[in-house]
């Protein structure tokens, strides 16, 4: 069994910033891949990041320059720091991750979500 625990969302100002977290928690073999999705109401649930094992990095256009991932593998746990929030980055944050596991297959899992609200 394999949980993702999300934490800190929240309201902001624009302008503003927030980190979120996601820790991979139960038993498996390693944590490959992880991201970040967001979905806004009446949206289709997009990417916003993607780190790899080895730290490379991907973001969606609209967060280039604001938004940064990282993690840390001992922890098995990824981050988000976003910065120069704005009201159109509203919406519920996912993270994903692909986890190898001891039945020596990859599986992806998904977060409960976190609410990012941007509003003065």
């Amino acid at each position: 069994q394999v949980q993702l625990v999300e934490s800190g969302g929240g309201l902001v100002q624009p302008g503003g910033s927030l980190r979120l977290s996601c820790a991979a928690s139960g038993r498996f073999f390693s944590v490959n891949d992880m991201g970040w999705y967001r979905q806004a109401p009446g949206k289709q649930r997009e990417l916003v990041a993607s780190i790899t094992t080895g730290n490379i990095t991907n973001y969606a256009d609209s967060v280039k320059g604001r938004f940064t991932s990282s993690r840390d593998n001992a922890k098995n746990t990824v981050y988000l720091q976003m910065n120069s929030l704005k009201p159109e980055d509203t919406a519920i944050y996912y993270c994903n991750a692909r986890v190898y596991t001891f039945l020596r297959r990859e599986y992806g899992y998904w977060g409960q979500g976190t609410q990012v609200t941007v509003s003065s």
